[in-house]
């Protein structure tokens, strides 16, 4: 498959790195400074663009990396998308869910794959991990801890910046989804350097902790699982992506230890990648139909859906930081009848305000108390729109 890199953000230069080294893939363009021109040219014959729309003019690329500064990034990733090519699209996609509810709405329509760069929930020592965890029914505390010797937050640059939050996609994979987050920092805001707790609920009742550590003489990552009588701790004692150790009791009560090596932390999406890409090519294309997979799913897999997740946690946390209360999720479905309600409902709640207004006046102007009645005629034949209306349109 040919696809082209936009930008040069880390995470996009080294999957694309490792989508050339599969040698299943050739990277034909890149549109980018000169500096990012440099760290690419050894990856085969490459046509340097000067901006998206002549990448998107070239028929032979089949998929975008979109790794543009986060300025740039929600109108790249609308674009590519709706160039129908497959996306893939550095994490956070933008400071805002609605730029990521919007994606998956033309990826719906387009029938093409979208994925969010969160690997980190792909490791294979995090499925034995969550593995574990479920075999255990006394949970009492999920734990997380990451260390780093530079920034932890996400996307800190740039003016008036939204930092992210990192660690979501592997809550989220072993807990489930997020009921309640509560954020804690020794400033009215996310501030770069600074240390962070966070605590929370997951739906199942699950209660969690997080420690995000910048600027540490030495980094590593940590999650454990606490019980009455024991700890299942999984730690990568030299930070993302090293070597891991998972520690654990079994059921004789014996400990054991598990090792992996370390892991290419973009060999676990790729394979995802290549898994939709099939999937979707057999799908029978039906427009409007949301993705759901996600990595809370029975069968556990990457999608969409958790990058939408992980931004809405994100601003669910900010708020916590900037009101001092517990933010909570709703988790609405990023669908055409969600939205679809939730406008109904506000159009139904301002239709009872103006009869209430109308009724006052009418005192006044008895004609007025007639509009009542065509009101409410028009907003039932508004209710009508979904049954007239083929949901795939």
């Amino acid at each position: 498959m040919r696809f082209a890199l936009l930008g040069e953000h880390p995470d996009g230069l080294d999957l694309a790195r490792a989508l050339v080294a599969t040698g299943s893939h050739h990277l034909r363009a890149f549109a980018g400074t000169r500096t990012g021109q440099g760290q690419v040219e050894s990856l085969g014959t490459i046509i340097y663009y000067r901006d998206l729309e002549e990448v998107l003019a070239d028929p032979d690329i089949d998929a975008v990396i979109v790794a543009t500064p986060i300025a740039q990034r929600p109108a790249h990733l609308r674009r590519a998308l709706q160039s129908e090519r497959h996306v893939f699209c550095v994490h956070p996609a933008d400071p805002s869910p609605d730029v990521a509810y919007e994606a998956a709405m033309i990826q719906a329509d387009t029938n093409r794959v979208l994925l969010p760069m969160l690997p980190m929930a792909l490791h294979p020592a995090m499925a034995r991990f969550t593995e574990l965890m479920q075999a255990t029914v006394a949970a009492q505390v999920l734990e997380l801890e990451i260390a780093s010797s530079e920034e932890v937050l996400q996307n800190t640059g740039g003016v008036n910046p939204k930092p992210s939050l990192p660690g979501w996609d592997v809550l989220r994979r072993v807990g489930g989804e997020v009921d309640a987050v509560y954020v804690q920092t020794g400033k009215s805001a996310f501030a770069k350097g600074e240390p962070l707790l966070l605590s929370g609920r997951f739906l199942s009742g699950l209660l969690f902790r997080a420690t995000l550590l910048p600027s540490q003489a030495a980094q590593h990552w940590r999650i454990a699982l606490v019980t009455p009588t024991a700890r299942i701790t999984l730690d990568f004692p030299d930070g993302w992506p090293g070597p891991a150790r998972l520690n654990f009791v079994d059921a004789a009560g014996q400990s054991q230890t598990e090792t992996w090596p370390a892991h290419h932390p973009w060999e676990a999406l790729i394979r995802r990648f290549e898994e939709a890409v099939e999937t979707s090519r057999r799908r029978i294309p039906r427009p409007g139909q949301i993705d759901t997979a996600c990595l809370t799913n029975p069968i556990s897999t990457l999608g969409w859906q958790d990058e939408l997740r992980a931004l809405e946690l994100d601003d669910a946390a900010r708020r916590c930081v900037v009101y001092g209360r517990v933010g909570t999720l709703d988790h609405q479905e990023a669908t055409e009848e969600a939205s679809f309600k939730g406008t109904m409902t506000l159009v139904g709640c301002s239709l009872i305000w103006l009869t209430v207004v109308v009724l006052i006046l009418s005192t006044w102007q008895p004609w007025l108390a007639w509009a009542i009645l065509p009101l409410f005629a028009v907003f039932l034949v508004m209710q009508t729109l979904r049954w007239i209306i083929p949901s795939q349109r």
